[in-house]
Parts: C-alpha cells; sequence; structure tokens
C-alpha cells in the first residue's frame, strides 16, 4: 500500500526553520521530520511513497539523491580514480519514494488529486501530514477502515484545539470544522487510510482544500470514518514544538519511534 504524504506547504508558523528550507525537512535530531514519519510507515511493512512536494521541494529532492552521503559515514580513497565506501548500512535500502512536483502554491486537495497518476490501480492507499508525529498503530488503523466500508478514514486525537475540529458518532464523522475555537474536541490528527474513490471528491483547481469541502462533503455522506487514537500524537507547527519534539527525541524515550 502506498503511503502519500503532503510536503508542499509554506509552515508560515515556523517561519525560523522554514524560511531556509520546507518544514518535512526540518530536523528532529540528526534527520528530517519527514523521515521520521516515513519511518513510522516503513515498520509496519509500508515503504513505497509518494511524497507531494511544493515550497522548496528541491531541497527534499537534493536530500534524497545524497541520501547515503548526507546519512553514512563515508571512507574516501583520493586521486585521480577516486574511491569512496559507505560505512554504515542502511535500513531505508528497500524503499521507493516518488517526488511529485505538485505546485508551489497548490493546497492540500489540489496536491492528493496531483498524484491520482501515482496510486496505480491500488484500492487504497494511506495518506498523511509531512509535519505530525504519533504512535499510531498503523495494522489497526488500516483494519478499522477495511471494517468500516466508508471511502475515507482519518485519525483523531485530542491535541490543543487550533485545526479543523470533528464530531464523531458511532465512529463515523459528523461534522468537520476547520479551525474552529478550541472546545475541547477530537481534532483531525492526519493518518488517513484512502479508498482511491477519493479522487472522485476532488477536482483539479489548485486552491482546493482537502480539509474544507472535500472532507465536510464526505462527513455529509457518511463517507468519512474516525479512527481514535489516545497515544501520543504532536505536530510541529511552531518553533515552541520543534523545540519539543528534539527535547522528546535527544531523552531517548520518542514515542513515535516504532523502529
Amino acid at each position: 500500500m502506498k503511503v502519500v504524504i503532503l510536503c508542499g506547504g509554506k509552515g508560515t508558523r515556523l517561519r525560523e526553520e522554514t524560511e531556509y528550507r520546507p518544514k518535512p525537512m526540518v530536523p528532529i535530531g540528526n534527520r528530517p521530520i519527514l523521515w521520521h514519519i516515513m519511518k513510522i510507515y516503513a515498520s509496519y511493512g509500508h515503504k513505497d511513497f509518494v511524497l507531494c512536494l511544493g515550497y522548496k521541494g528541491a531541497i527534499i529532492k537534493e536530500w534524497f539523491r545524497n541520501f547515503r552521503w548526507l546519512t553514512s559515514d563515508v571512507t574516501v580513497r583520493l586521486g585521480d580514480n577516486p574511491k569512496f565506501k559507505f560505512i554504515d548500512p542502511i535500513s531505508e535500502k528497500d524503499w521507493t519514494v516518488t517526488l511529485a512536483e505538485t505546485g508551489d502554491e497548490t493546497m492540500t486537495g489540489g496536491r492528493i488529486k496531483a498524484i491520482e497518476k501515482y496510486i496505480g490501480e491500488d484500492e487504497e492507499f494511506l495518506l498523511t501530514y509531512g509535519d505530525g508525529l504519533g504512535n499510531v498503530d498503523i495494522h489497526s488503523l488500516v483494519n478499522f477502515h477495511r471494517e468500516k466500508k466508508k471511502v475515507l478514514t482519518m485519525t483523531g486525537v485530542r491535541p490543543p484545539g487550533r485545526f479543523g475540529e470533528i464530531k464523531v458518532e458511532n465512529d463515523n464523522v459528523v461534522n468537520f470544522l476547520e479551525k474552529p475555537q478550541a472546545s475541547g474536541g477530537l481534532i483531525n490528527g492526519g493518518f488517513f487510510v484512502a479508498n482511491r474513490e477519493i479522487f472522485r471528491w476532488l477536482n483539479d483547481s489548485p486552491d482546493l482544500v482537502f480539509e474544507a469541502q472535500p472532507l465536510s462533503n464526505l462527513s455529509e455522506k457518511n463517507q468519512l470514518a474516525c479512527f481514535m487514537h489516545y497515544g501520543f500524537w504532536q505536530p510541529m507547527d511552531t518553533f515552541q514544538e520543534f523545540l519539543l519534539l528534539n527535547k522528546i527525541w535527544e531523552s531517548g524515550r520518542a514515542d513515535w519511534k516504532s523502529w
């Protein structure tokens, strides 16, 4: 099952870091948060990735092109015919990464629609944001999605209420409000599972916001399920959250580390 990751936003609330690089490339420890997200999925056997690039996407392309140079110790023999040897083993050697240019200014819905051709004939795919970590049980999430037989399943979490809030009844999303005032309800934590039918709910407009009309329409038609996650979940939306995630990682007790 392919894993689609939205990597194109500008991350304006994290300008201290994103002025120079896209938010998915902001580091936690010595690896970008994007790598941490991909490692979560890979630990559950999902290693075929489609990255929706936008703002400063070339930096993400460069990082993967030079992955071994940037993540391994290297021995270099100099001379007219230089030779080099990577010392560290690579645990990501069986990953497949499609780097898809989806437009610098394209909104989330437009980015998802743009990568439809990379899903192929797959009936389902995984989808998440490039700036949020959690110890979500991906196997349980997929099984839940298949049991509910909806077009889309999102993961509901309970952190601070500045994201799109969702109301859930009988495991179905019955209302979706984009960035309401905090009320203590569940919010959209990403970590979606989508049927390929989701593309029928999207259009080609670069202005299409996935979290607005598409999710509202799905909830109105009883086609949006919610997998409730009560464990660790943390976005990296501000500089304070960047510091927090790095502090957790440095402590050696990173709850999202499933590998």
